[in-house]
């Protein structure tokens, strides 16, 4: 049976490398990593990995949708609700919402169509657009697409349980995404009456960001007298990068992760199954642990159960 965490509050702190931009005005992240709890005492750092950038393609057919009111429950809606499963979905989001406020309160237009959310930070960045009455936002309990979709799939038709066909559903995406939550609303043997349409509108992109090589090579050396140090990663992009940085060869032919000789004191968590699997599959390598829910306190109760804080395992 497992121990109780080995206190640490006068030893040096351990630090977290949060593969991300920070949120702003506050992170949840940082809030957590940087309270001392349970004898843990981390220092967090972010350490930004990403670039985005609007896709003004799908900005604008999202920008025709909503000013024409095709959103909405009618009949005759072009569609019958919204899909977000990234922060960066309801930024694009917000975006056109605010050019569009022009003192009409009950802009966008979407008071009676369900929106639904992957996840708390998902769900804390809709809850922010104005809107009256406000959004009505579901499922931000459910944590990943899988799970998002087998929700989806049981309120949605309960919400539209008075249409044989229930209407479309926007999907507002990245250009890199995975695609469970349509595959699984639109699988051929679902009962005609339960399938939904889901149409996937890009409305921003997504590449690695110039510096981080190099940004993350010197949080690195400032922290390689630290015994042991975690890098949290969030998404698929910068995974090559960030083996590399840590010292691993990647081989040209398979991309599998080999690692230099040596101790390993940087542990590698991930924010969920999507990162884990990618890492697994494109490089062969498997991280020590992955939060069980995408939030801060997942990580947090991920990286404080791995093994080697836990005497007796």
């Amino acid at each position: 049976m497992a121990g109780k965490p080995i206190p640490c509050p006068n030893g040096p702190k351990v630090p977290v490398l949060l593969l991300k931009t920070k949120s702003s005005p506050t992170d949840a992240y940082e809030d957590l990593f940087s309270t001392p709890h349970e004898g843990f005492h981390f220092e967090p750092t972010f350490v930004p990995v990403l670039q985005h950038c609007f896709a003004e393609d799908g900005l604008k057919s999202l920008r025709e949708l909503l000013q024409e009111k095709r959103i909405n429950n009618s009949l005759d809606s072009a569609y019958g609700g919204l899909i977000f499963t990234s922060q960066r979905a309801v930024e694009a989001f917000a975006k056109l919402v605010e050019e569009g406020q022009d003192n009409n309160e009950s802009w966008p237009h979407l008071q009676d169509v369900p929106i639904y959310s992957v996840g708390p930070a998902t769900t804390r960045a809709l809850k922010a657009i104005p809107q009256s009455p406000p959004l009505r936002i579901y499922g931000e309990h459910t944590g990943n697409g899988e799970a998002l979709a087998q929700y989806i799939l049981e309120h949605y038709g309960e919400y539209y349980r008075d249409r044989p066909t229930k209407p479309p559903l926007l999907f507002l995406v990245g250009e890199q995404r995975r695609d469970i939550i349509p595959k699984t609303l639109m699988d051929p043997a679902l009962p005609a009456e339960t399938r939904i349409e889901v149409t996937e509108t890009v409305v921003y992109g997504t590449g690695v960001m110039e510096s981080f090589p190099r940004d993350f090579a010197e949080i690195l050396s400032s922290t390689r007298d630290r015994s042991t140090r975690w890098v949290i990663v969030f998404s698929p992009t910068g995974c090559d990068s960030m083996l590399e940085g840590l010292g691993f060869i990647l081989d040209e032919q398979t991309s599998k992760a080999t690692r230099r000789p040596g101790e390993r004191t940087t542990r590698i968590a991930t924010i969920g199954p999507t990162t884990r699997d990618y890492l697994m599959k494109t490089f062969e390598f498997e991280p020590d642990v992955c939060a069980t829910k995408p939030s801060p306190e997942g990580v947090w109760e991920a990286i404080t159960r791995f093994k080697e804080y836990r005497p007796g395992e």
